[in-house]
């Protein structure tokens, strides 16, 4: 794949530009994300090309994965000229769950602009953190986080970092890397939950010890963005 277009517009290895048939134009408010999603998940790769009308392909990931089946799934893209089949449950299914584009209750490339003239909100934080305290006792205690993409755009690859108040030591985590210096905690993903889809999330457990009762920490980051707490 020589270039991404836009999330259904790709240019092949000879310069030819082709739209991946099945998917709808992205509406303006999802078009960011669904150019980084397919960007991704497309340049650089290994892709085969299967052409399906003039001027559209169908594109088959390394994996074996159709794109526009993966796009659909995680709400990046909706499907078009589609009457039934695995894309439209993939997008049935999407639209319930409220995922990607769904959750931000983006209008079809074809809706007329919204007629509000309220005064634009401050930009919300991109993440949202839940920390809970799974069980505790003597000396020791189990924690667990969840992180989750509310940002509007993919997140491939995180580091959630906190600070512990009461002298507290992680000793054994999954689902990610962990590093801890004094009461400064750092955890990275690991190789298989690195991609954040929008409006998902992904969650981390880990057992501590503490001299005293553990109480969760004060504030979150995620890659340096400070989060909300929930």
């Amino acid at each position: 794949m020589r270039a991404v277009v836009d999330g259904r517009t790709v240019e092949l290895a000879d310069g030819t530009r082709a739209r991946i048939a099945r998917l709808a134009e992205p509406p303006s408010c999802a078009a960011a994300v669904a150019l980084d999603f397919a960007t991704k998940t497309l340049l650089d790769k290994e892709v085969r090309v299967s052409s399906i009308t003039p001027g559209e392909v169908s594109l088959t990931l390394p994996d074996g994965a159709d794109y526009a089946l993966l796009a659909v799934q995680y709400g990046i893209l909706r499907t078009a000229g589609v009457d039934g089949g695995p894309l439209v449950e993939a997008e049935t299914k999407a639209s319930k769950a409220k995922l990607g584009l769904w959750a931000q209750d983006c209008p079809s490339s074809t809706a007329p602009p919204p007629s509000s003239t309220a005064a634009t909100p401050p930009p919300a934080a991109p993440c949202v953190v839940v920390y809970r305290i799974t069980s505790q006792w003597a000396g020791a205690f189990q924690g667990e986080v969840t992180v989750r993409n509310v940002s509007g755009a993919l997140v491939q690859g995180w580091t959630v970092r906190w600070r512990f108040a009461g002298g507290e030591t992680v000793t054994q985590l999954w689902n990610g890397t962990v590093a801890q210096s004094g009461a400064d905690v750092s955890v990275t993903n690991a190789d298989y939950n690195a991609l954040i889809v929008t409006d998902g999330s992904v969650s981390f457990g880990f057992n501590g010890s503490v001299t005293g009762p553990s109480s969760p920490p004060a504030s979150f980051s995620v890659n340096g963005a400070a989060c909300t707490t929930g």
